[in-house]
């Protein structure tokens, strides 16, 4: 093998990130291998507890906002996503506060890694109230509608 196409090999090695190239040429065989330095890889340290009196304070917090719902059943997120109460920003929402449904009626979307999810009445009555916006951020078991 000619050493002007080692050298051609050693420059192709060194321009592409490449960490190794081996080259078969008839009864003729060559390997480069370029030395890589070496990576520590670093890892973050866990993120902080909130502090008992803290998580108290939220659950406190999360069982007024419970509190403060209108009488009715609390049709719930089954995921974490967002928030859509129509197919599309242009189109009509699927319910408004009043409208009557059945099992089975579709009440909003949630939009959960670029899946959009139709969550469905589990019971039929009527809405009394709808608790989220289009867009917001929904957490699992978080109560979207009342349904009387």
């Amino acid at each position: 093998m000619d050493i002007r196409k080692i050298k051609k090999l050693i420059e192709l090695l060194e321009n592409s990130g490449l960490g190794e190239i081996e080259i078969k040429e008839g009864d003729d065989a060559i390997r480069i291998t370029r030395n890589t330095p070496f990576v520590e890889t670093v890892m973050a340290a866990p993120a902080a507890v909130a502090p008992v009196a803290a998580a108290a304070e939220q659950a406190e917090e999360a069982s007024d906002d419970m509190a403060s719902l209108p009488e009715g059943h609390a049709v719930t997120s089954p995921m974490v996503g967002s928030f859509y109460a129509a197919p599309s920003p242009e189109s009509k929402n699927f319910v408004e506060v009043g409208s009557k449904v059945k099992v089975g009626d579709t009440l909003c979307i949630i939009e959960a890694m670029k899946i959009f999810n139709e969550i469905e009445s589990d019971k039929a009555g009527r809405v009394v109230a709808i608790l989220k916006e289009p867009g917001d951020p929904t957490e699992f078991g978080e109560p979207l509608f009342i349904i009387d």
